[in-house]
């Protein structure tokens, strides 16, 4: 059996970055396993994906348009201290360079933050996905393809395609 659309699909791989270190592994234990075609993965894995059989093995990368998009300079902002105040308070532990906050944009869209500096009354939050600008180099072996059962459909749908897999995703082969 082939991968392709409402396939499920098990499988292990490494996942590398631009400078060659390891981002990412899974193993035989805890494979990564997904529903193909849902829109719940990259639509350039899938297709890289896409025809491999049980056994078969994948060595590929990715360019950032392809993945995470390039980074964008201006989704590094200065937000005023008073955004983070809790009550009227502000944790100095969660404001420490490093963190990754959640919050959400004016739409109510939510958005993980990684916080860059603290200054006197304003915070640099970076808003860019992790991998973003990153080349990834995937490389690993398919250890299962089968048709996806109902329940495996449904919760691949739930979220993961705008408004259900029934009128399909468009991630298919």
């Amino acid at each position: 059996m082939t991968i392709e659309k409402n396939k499920f699909v098990s499988l292990t791989y490494k996942l590398k970055g631009s400078d060659g270190e390891l981002i990412e592994e899974t193993d035989s234990n805890q494979p990564l396993e997904f529903v193909f075609g849902t829109g719940r993965m990259i639509p350039m894995f899938e297709q890289k994906l896409c025809g491999l059989k049980q056994g078969d093995s994948f060595d590929f990368s990715l360019q950032p348009e392809e993945a995470y998009g390039e980074r964008n300079e201006e989704a590094v902002v200065e937000l005023p201290m008073h955004l983070f105040e809790i009550d009227g308070v502000i944790d100095d532990e969660m404001l420490t360079p490093g963190n990754v906050l959640p919050m959400q944009n004016t739409h109510g869209d939510r958005m993980d933050g990684l916080v860059l500096e603290v200054k006197d009354n304003t915070v640099m939050i970076d808003f860019n996905l992790p991998l973003a600008g990153e080349t990834l180099f995937f490389s690993g072996s398919v250890l299962e393809v089968r048709d996806a059962t109902n329940d495996e459909m449904n919760d691949s749908c739930n979220g993961g395609c705008d408004g259900g897999c029934s009128g399909g995703c468009g991630c298919g082969c």
